[in-house]
């Protein structure tokens, strides 16, 4: 394996397209949902009375990087605000989370994996000296209970034990203390085994079982690049035997896998949660970072272009629970069974939390952690992993990216730099007529020696083709490198304002149902394709 490391926030500056993407996102609901949804503005977390467990963490984990890749000083003191209040409560002997004592071994303990990931993203952005000592002692505390047999894994965190391992990799990077290796074995000897669950995956189950949630298996696939070190365990690549097998009964031309909110099978019309796309990126993007193989950041790039916008709102106020690759409408199912397979009715709907409001906290960690993926590094050099518009200055160097992909195909670099190092250009699989400053390349030559005290100025442009892949049941798509095409559909937006449980949905954060006004059944009548670019625009 080649490892990679993520540069940090104070490091990466997103640009052009990807920082209006960002603005939008801060502007929308994530920068907002602490005002407006009592889950967040009223935790137990911080004091309050309402959720207690999955919801707050999962905001801060994309809120906290979105805040300080934007510089915005109002919602880096909201980050701190939260994360100051979690700390604060504390318990002496270490315990985290808003449950009382007696509780701890029936207190799920996914939120407990969730927050101390949530730290080690905070301390990674801040630079706050107290947190390293916070995520220690949550971790010894959980040792000293889980050794002693006073709690055991169950229920979501039985199947998400990966989730702990950001946290004990980044404590024992610092500390090098036994225990934790202690700790990640008897972790993983508690968790769910999936490569046993893979039976369960060939055939839709139509019933709700933790060893098929989409969710769950979204994250899965990256437990063994995460866990392998502190395991003393070969690297087999399990990732990609399992992510076969799911693209085998499961797969979308978009590179999820249909999860409405099981394994649904391979109907284009079955849906695919939410909180699975961000988490799939997530996995991809360590699982590059841990592994170095450039097939995990060709899938992330599908899943970030296609995927992730198909299912939020424009101006990112609003969300589906599920996105189907093959959606000619957005509207309930009042009169007959919904065709998903455990959500509800309204599950399609754009709006506050359809279904279910995990998506509505989780959702808003996928743009900024794509960028914090945009460059890596190791002992060698600095890699481009995802050719998107940024900035990545550092002390020893400042590389600046000038484009427009994947909009179009022309990459501008331009390194100022204090050092020797090796810098390394990854474009997609499928790349075409090379050019590196105006003379032909391959892929093999996208890796450059940059001296210090030189300035560098490095031109690269490609060609990508459109053309026909095969689906499942003789059907085609349409996917030029990393995007894959739809047809637009015109449609009429149905706002719904009300109150239910408490929680109000009122604009911009109400419902809608979309309802098509345009012709949608075409298909394609030959194999003749061209291409008609345009630049990406204020909603990229």
């Amino acid at each position: 394996m080649k490892k990679w490391n993520m540069f940090t926030t104070n490091e990466i500056k997103p640009k052009g397209w990807l920082y209006k993407q960002l603005r939008i996102q801060a502007t929308g609901l994530s920068g907002n949902l602490d005002k407006v949804w009592p889950d967040i503005r009223d935790s137990s977390w911080i004091g309050g009375t309402k959720d207690g467990w999955e919801r707050v963490p999962y905001w801060l984990d994309g809120f906290i990087p979105l805040a300080y890749f934007l510089e915005d000083k109002d919602m880096i003191a909201r980050a701190k605000k939260y994360i100051d209040a979690i700390v604060s409560k504390q318990n002496d002997d270490g315990w985290l989370c808003p449950c009382s004592k007696e509780n701890r071994a029936n207190y799920d303990a996914w939120a407990v994996f969730l927050m101390t990931k949530v730290l080690t993203v905070y301390y990674e952005c801040s630079k706050d000296e107290k947190i390293p000592d916070v995520i220690y002692r949550t971790l010894k505390n959980y040792y000293e209970l889980i050794s002693t047999e006073q709690i055991k894994l169950f229920g979501w965190a039985e199947y998400r034990w990966f989730e702990f391992f950001i946290a004990i990799n980044f404590t024992y990077e610092r500390c090098k203390e036994d225990w934790l290796k202690d700790l990640a074995k008897i972790i993983k000897k508690q968790g769910s085994d999936y490569e046993a669950c893979a039976v369960y995956w060939d055939t839709p189950r139509n019933e709700w079982a933790f060893y098929t949630h989409i969710v769950n298996i979204a994250m899965m696939l990256k437990y063994e690049a995460v866990s392998c070190e502190l395991l003393d365990t070969e690297y087999k690549d399990i990732a990609e035997k399992l992510r076969g097998v799911l693209k085998q009964y499961n797969g979308t031309v978009v590179e999820i896998f249909t999860g409405d909110e099981c394994l649904s099978g391979i109907s284009p019309i079955q849906g695919t949660e939410l909180c699975a796309v961000v988490e799939q990126m997530y996995a991809y993007e360590l699982l590059f970072a841990y592994t170095g193989d450039s097939k995990w950041a060709e899938r992330l790039e599908i899943l970030a272009f296609n995927a992730l916008p198909a299912t939020i709102s424009d101006d990112m106020w609003t969300h589906q629970y599920v996105q189907m690759n093959n959606q000619i409408a957005c509207q309930k199912f009042i009169d007959t069974k919904p065709i998903f397979r455990t959500n509800g009715p309204e599950s399609h709907l754009f709006g506050l939390e359809p279904n279910f409001g995990c998506c509505t906290a989780n959702f808003n960690q996928g743009w900024p952690k794509f960028a914090l993926s945009s460059f890596m590094y190791n002992d060698e050099g600095v890699i481009n992993v995802v050719p998107v518009p940024c900035q990545l200055k550092t002390s020893d160097f400042d590389i600046t990216l000038d484009t427009n992909y994947p909009f179009d195909n022309i990459l501008k670099y331009t390194i100022d730099s204090n050092k020797d190092f090796k810098f390394e250009i990854r474009i997609p699989a499928d790349a075409e007529n090379i050019i590196v400053n105006e003379k032909k390349a391959s892929t093999d030559e996208l890796i450059f020696n940059i001296v210090a005290g030189d300035r560098r100025e490095i031109t690269v442009s490609f060609e990508l083709k459109p053309h026909f892949e095969d689906y499942s049941y003789n059907l085609k798509y349409v996917k030029c490198g990393n995007l894959v095409f739809s047809l637009p559909i015109k449609f009429e937006k149905i706002m719904h304002e009300y109150v239910r449980n408490d929680v109000e949905r009122k604009f911009p954060y109400c419902d809608y149902e979309l309802f098509p006004q345009s012709d949608w059944n075409y298909a394609f009548a030959d194999a003749s394709l061209t291409v008609e670019s345009k630049t990406p625009g204020e909603v990229p």
